[in-house]
């Protein structure tokens, strides 16, 4: 194991600033490099982007000169991800944690999953994909607590956030398509939503094969709410008879019986409908069987302080981009291949109490 891991930032966004600090605060990494989407944001110092004194590394949009770099790890964090990018960094001798897709590489179609594991190995590097959810709670939580199971019947993630206070628009109106006609929201509707139900399928994928569920088939269904009034969101509207409410299930069936579900349910305006469930805000995850258990995980900045609700909205930022940092060193020291969070070894906190 190295004294030090170098680690290149890919992508500088509410995670990657976040993944930077984190970096910055570890003895035992150094921030050799980092890529960025944006002109403006080429050539400033990454110590610079993420709010902190400069370092003396200054980000690039140079792809050819990110895998020159000499580095343990990528941290890949874009907002739209590539395989074709994650492959050279693998194949350049760099270990990649990303938190933006790859959860559950062995659901890939054949030949992508060829691609990566052909990469792996020709820079005997691994690839770890994790984050919040998909991620920690819907992977390594159900598989923590499946270790006091003696039989397991169902696995259920709920999840429930308003996006109202999440400022990134360009994500829920763009990508996610709030503020659209009912006709523009659907799996098949764009190349992201197409994405972003392929990511929970492969969250599924795992914990189904993780505990031998032994899967017929992984469905999709979403049922969206209608505003009844405007909303302004961060100067955006979100105009009345448009999409408010996203109600996605991801259902992992055998003999027609769910065995594993993540369900999320989105709104913009906070207009919540009275017939869709009513969990707390935050993620609620239930395994049912023997015994049947509950836990539910809300993160914010603090309990115990008051703090204006955009420091709350940078917590999930935060555990998000910990999750990958923190596990730098086991998928470093991991076999070359794919390392999933069914694979590595528990994920704790290296910062600690310091």
């Amino acid at each position: 194991m190295p004294d030090t891991y170098r680690v290149i930032q890919w992508a500088t966004g509410a995670q990657g600033v976040e993944a930077i600090r984190a970096v910055l605060d570890m003895p035992d990494m150094q921030l050799v490099g980092g890529w960025v989407h944006s002109s403006e944001k080429d050539g400033v110092d990454l110590g610079t982007l993420a709010g902190r004194d400069p370092i003396g590394v200054t980000a690039t949009r140079d792809i050819e000169a990110v895998l020159a770099l000499e580095a343990d790890c990528v941290a890949y964090m874009p907002r739209n991800t590539s395989l074709e990018e994650v492959c050279a960094l693998l194949a350049s001798g760099k270990n990649v944690v990303t938190t933006a897709f790859l959860f559950y590489p062995k659901a890939l179609p054949p030949a992508d999953l060829d691609r990566l594991l052909e990469a792996c190995e020709q820079g005997r590097t691994s690839i770890h994909g994790t984050g919040l959810n998909p991620g920690n709670l819907s992977g390594v939580l159900p598989l923590a607590l499946s270790g006091m199971s003696r039989r397991i019947e169902r696995v259920t993630l709920q999840e429930r956030a308003d996006w109202t206070f999440y400022e990134s628009t360009h994500i829920t109106f763009d990508n996610m398509r709030f503020g659209r006609p009912a006709s523009e929201v659907s799996e098949d509707a764009s190349d992201f939503l197409r994405f972003n139900s392929g990511i929970f399928k492969e969250e599924v994928a795992l914990i189904a094969d993780a505990l031998g569920a032994e899967l017929d088939e992984i469905t999709t269904d979403v049922e969206l709410i209608l505003a009844e009034n405007d909303h302004d969101i961060f100067g955006t509207t979100l105009a009345a008879g448009t999409v408010a409410g996203q109600h996605w299930r991801w259902q992992g069936r055998r003999e027609a019986a769910v065995r594993v579900e993540i369900e999320t349910l989105w709104t913009v305006g906070g207009e919540y409908p009275r017939h869709w469930p009513r969990p707390q805000d935050g993620w609620t995850l239930t395994i049912e069987g023997e015994p049947s258990m509950r836990a539910h995980f809300l993160s914010l900045a603090s309990y115990q302080r008051d703090l204006p609700m955009e420091e709350h909205v940078r917590a999930a930022s935060i555990a998000t981009a910990m999750q990958a940092i923190n596990a730098i060193p086991a998928v470093c020291a991991a076999p070359p291949g794919i390392a999933t969070m069914a694979d590595l070894p528990l994920i704790r906190s290296r910062g600690g109490f310091r």
